[in-house]
């Protein structure tokens, strides 16, 4: 693994003239299209809903000297075709990148097969892919795969300061709040929140302790669980 912790966000892009974001840090983004379209021109990343540019910061907030590649999926809703999101997946892997943050997924068990695919073949790359684990209370893929990092939501447990709640093992969840960066003068009511920010939490948080916890090789699943203290009961 590079010095510099690279993470994919795939998302709705990084508006990179937010005063959260810390543009220097950004990669050139893609776009992928609902078609499964690959924009290559980094203008096309440009976030226009403010989603990916707020879990982009938590991330930042958490992990300032990682380096951030935007992938775009979401354009005019935060909707997107499994054939975008997987070919996001793809191109992350293709990136070399070292986490993938994923606050999305889907339901529909008619993809599952395909997002193990993928899982299993980040995992083969040296990449882990950090994932929303439930939608609706129902399981979502790719995140309730156990070669990802599924991630709950809990409001109770501190910001940057996920928790896990299991007994350590492979049935383990890691838990993280839904709240994202203040915006000062903002009520938190009136922020974004939600499982996304619990997802960027955990991918933040994994790449500051990257250099404890991976020690210059790929970021594996066993080494978060093994740092992670349980929620309180």
């Amino acid at each position: 693994m590079a010095d510099a912790v690279r993470i994919a966000v795939i998302d709705s892009g990084v508006h990179p003239a937010h005063p959260h974001i810390t543009a220097d840090t950004l990669l050139p983004g893609l776009s992928v299209l609902a078609d499964g379209t690959v924009l290559s021109d980094p203008a096309e990343a440009v976030d226009t809903l403010g989603h990916g540019t707020a879990v982009t910061a938590a991330i930042q907030e958490l992990a300032p000297q990682a380096r951030i590649l935007p992938i775009r999926v979401f354009r005019d809703s935060l909707r997107a075709s499994a054939r975008a999101l997987g070919g996001a997946i793809r191109l992350a892997i293709e990136a070399r990148v070292d986490l993938i943050n994923l606050s999305l997924g889907t339901p529909n068990p008619a993809h599952a097969d395909a997002f193990a695919h993928l899982a299993q073949e980040a995992l083969d790359a040296g990449c882990l892919i950090v994932a929303a684990r439930e939608a609706d209370d129902a399981p979502c893929w790719p995140g309730c795969l156990p070669h990802v990092v599924g991630v709950g939501l809990d409001w109770d447990v501190p910001r940057g300061a996920p928790r896990l709640s299991g007994d350590g093992a492979n049935g383990s969840v890691i838990m993280a709040t839904g709240h994202p960066r203040p915006i000062p003068g903002v009520p938190q009511r009136r922020n974004l929140y939600g499982i996304s920010f619990a997802v960027a939490q955990v991918t933040g948080w994994a790449a500051a302790n990257a250099p404890t916890i991976a020690a210059g090789r790929p970021i594996r699943q066993a080494d978060l669980l093994a740092l992670l203290q349980p929620c309180a009961a």
